[in-house]
């Protein structure tokens, strides 16, 4: 019996062909198997999404296209189909849920099935054959026996060693967990940072797991620099066997084992970024999201979803609770939670709110403060000031105690343009329309987006001029400019202040970041520069104040999320001063959060003097109902690359002019293509256009009906020059 299988294999969304291609073998295979088939001249994973019989009554497979490239496949009855090469049969099949997710994920962003459910697996399984993948499987079965046996052993041999204690949940934590015990959620963990967010994961996890022998959690977090820390107190509650993480900072061999893992139930607590959204876990029951607020969980190239709200659809499908934590949450996860209130019927999430801070170690009496904020006019400082007066000697006295500071710049390398001043030449980059940025560290000048990088010159290309200079200032500049500042300053063992800094720069090689945080961690570091990456999760037992320096430019971006992100970069900066309590008490000291700015009475920074998230959400979800900007509107951008602007943009106009009749097109607006903010990376040409719309059904219709048109217009005269094209749907940058 010949059967024919609908199968996603990674096919583009901008390509011609179909979300499914069809492919005959010779038995049944179960939906969700991954097999190996040929792709054009290639040989290719796929997942198998449905299995017919050859000739049985029936529709044909959703991807089959009698117009695809020839001999690759069809669903058309006269298309003769292509054999699958082999089925990867020594793996159990992916759940019907995952494939619900991944479909989903799909249809939502506007994606091709193939694309997303090939891109959610490891790199490494989409390149084993059925042989190789039954060895490794019969490998990792061998050494779990073994283990198992070794552990059988050591407990039979030795008492079972205790498991380390918890401590005692706060009132407010306690009330927290209740919550998540009796309703259904999803919830927003809305804790102030040094709350104990952390300790509610871990019992939520527990209770989870502790319900269920099946059961599995998901905790995700933002940033691989935010993994191993977090790693480590879940694999100190749980035990090292119990817990994986999945990252993209893990090596393809990594990523397969704990893929594999959590696919076959061994692993029961899975610790990942954004792609770990995608793993399969069959026992899924819990999903935390750390951080939510934080912009990377949207993905940025191919499909640009964003994890968050798919974990949102996740847990409501496969039946696991979901908890979105931060101090600073998202405005749209902030609507989304508000009470009931006379005839809004209040949001579809649960608030838990955790406003009081802990900040002292387990045991102890003392009360935990958030940092006094103090603004710092810039306009009464004189010109060219970098850091006031008053900020040095606060950094000092501290540093003289034996305390920890950190200063916050969100800009690595030395400076962000080299210029000359009798010409008027600057360091531009030859492919993007943006400046190279001046690394004094490697004599480098080097872009930060295409990654063109040279020698600086020794005089000006343009006119000879010898004196070439620094403009501006980046996180490099900063650590030498303290340096010197602070050379007078003698800690209280009487050694000269050590300068530290915490950038993508400084820690590009592998282990780099573990060690700069173990010398923070260990008080080798007294004042630490760096950029967001010090703001986030980091619990520094030492620091006492923190500063921001330059933090003005987001006030007036052109984009309407700009103050949202400055504001939750600036309270969890702050939230790192201050966390032990005890420490501050016998320091004498109080926990400061410094801010250097030229417009002292704006609204933004006057609820951060308060730690007033809420009259600051309260603000900008006004001002953005009045405008009808998100969450009181949906958008998407469609964006074409091509060698010139001009056929980028009027490939997109030309889009907007016959999108007029697609549907849901009355409920859409479609403005006018512009370049974006970086018109040219590496010689393409970048063009976007804001989709929008009050419904988001319509938006979804719109976009839907308006691929094919996005395809037809790429082989017509209007996609001559055009590079490719693409949707990115609830854009978090415009």
């Amino acid at each position: 019996m010949i059967w024919r299988l609908d199968i996603a294999v990674p096919t583009p969304a901008h390509s011609a062909l179909g979300d499914l291609l069809s492919y005959s073998h010779h038995e049944e295979v179960l939906p969700g198997s991954l097999v190996r088939v040929p792709l054009g001249r290639r040989e290719v994973c796929g997942v198998v999404w449905a299995a017919t019989e050859e000739g049985a009554a029936g529709e044909p497979g959703d991807g089959g296209h009698s117009d695809a490239a020839p001999g690759v496949a069809g669903a058309a009855a006269e298309m003769t189909l292509r054999p699958a090469a082999c089925v990867l049969d020594a793996l159990p099949p992916l759940s019907a849920a995952w494939m619900d997710l991944v479909a989903f994920s799909a249809r939502y962003y506007q994606r091709a099935i193939g694309e997303v459910a090939l891109a959610a697996l490891p790199p490494q399984l989409r390149e084993l054959s059925a042989e190789q993948l039954a060895r490794r499987l019969k490998r990792r079965a061998t050494a779990a026996s073994k283990k198992a046996k070794s552990d059988s052993a050591e407990t039979s041999a030795t008492n079972a060693p205790a498991e380390p204690s918890a401590p005692e949940p706060t009132p407010e934590q306690a009330a927290a967990l209740d919550r998540l015990a009796d309703d259904a959620g999803p919830f927003l963990l809305f804790g102030s940072t040094g709350s104990g967010k952390t300790e509610v994961y871990l019992r939520a996890v527990a209770n989870a797991l502790d319900a269920e022998p099946t059961a599995q959690a998901l905790v995700m977090v933002p940033e691989i620099n935010l993994t191993p820390q977090l790693e480590a107190r879940f694999r100190e509650r749980f035990g090292a066997d119990a817990v994986v993480s999945l990252h993209s900072g893990m090596t393809p061999a990594q990523r397969l084992a704990s893929w594999m893992s959590a696919h076959l139930g061994q692993a029961r607590i899975l610790l990942g970024t954004r792609m770990a959204v995608f793993a399969s876990l069959p026992g899924l029951r819990l999903i935390v999201v750390d951080e939510e607020h934080d912009p990377s969980y949207k993905q940025q190239e191919g499909a640009r979803y964003s994890a968050r709200d798919l974990a949102i659809w996740r847990g409501r499908r496969e039946g696991a609770k979901v908890v979105l934590g931060s101090a600073t949450p998202s405005l749209e996860s902030w609507h989304h939670s508000r009470p009931p209130q006379g005839e809004d019927p209040g949001g579809r999430y649960r608030r838990l709110e955790m406003p009081s801070r802990i900040g002292a170690d387990a045991g102890s009496d003392v009360k935990g403060e958030l940092p006094e904020v103090r603004l710092v006019d810039m306009t009464l400082q004189p010109p060219r000031t970098v850091l006031s007066a008053a900020l040095m000697a606060a950094i000092g006295e501290r540093a003289a105690r034996g305390e920890q500071c950190l200063l916050l710049l969100n800009r690595r390398g030395y400076a962000p343009v080299l210029a000359c001043g009798d010409c008027g030449w600057k360091s531009e980059c030859p492919h993007c329309s943006a400046y190279r940025v001046f690394h004094k560290i490697d004599r480098s000048l080097r872009c930060h987006h295409c990654g063109f990088a040279e020698r600086v010159p020794r005089a000006c290309p343009a006119c000879g001029n010898l004196d070439i200079a620094p403009v501006g200032r980046g996180t490099e500049r900063l650590e030498e400019h303290l340096g010197e500042l602070f050379e007078p300053v003698r800690r209280p063992d009487g050694s000269a202040l050590r300068i530290g800094r915490i950038d993508a720069d400084s820690t590009r090689h592998e282990g780099a970041l573990e060690q700069h945080l173990a010398a923070v961690h260990a008080g080798e570091v007294d004042v630490l520069v760096g950029t967001q990456m010090i703001a986030k999760g980091h619990d520094f037992r030492r620091v006492t104040l923190v500063a921001a320096v330059q933090p003005d430019g987001a006030l007036f971006s052109s984009d309407f999320r700009a103050p949202e992100r400055l504001f939750a970069l600036l309270m969890q900066s702050a939230g790192r001063a201050g966390r032990d309590a005890a420490f501050l008490a016998a320091q004498g000291s109080r926990a400061q959060m410094w801010v250097q700015t030229h417009h002292p009475r704006h609204p933004l920074f006057q609820a951060l003097r308060q730690h007033d998230y809420p009259a600051f959400a309260e603000q900008e979800l006004a001002e953005r109902r009045a405008a009808g900007m998100p969450p009181f509107a949906f958008q998407a951008l469609i964006r074409a690359d091509a060698r010139t602007q001009e056929a980028a943009q009027s490939f997109l106009n030309e889009f907007a002019s016959q999108g007029a009749l697609l549907e849901g097109a009355a409920q859409v607006s479609c403005y006018p293509a512009v370049p974006l903010a970086v018109q040219r990376v590496a010689n393409v040409e970048r063009a976007q256009m804001l989709v929008e719309s009050a419904s988001r059904g319509a938006l979804q219709a719109f976009l839907a009906a308006g691929r094919p048109l996005l395809q037809a217009l790429r082989q017509g005269p209007q996609g001559k020059g055009l590079v490719r094209w693409l949707v990115d749907v609830d854009p978090q940058a415009i």
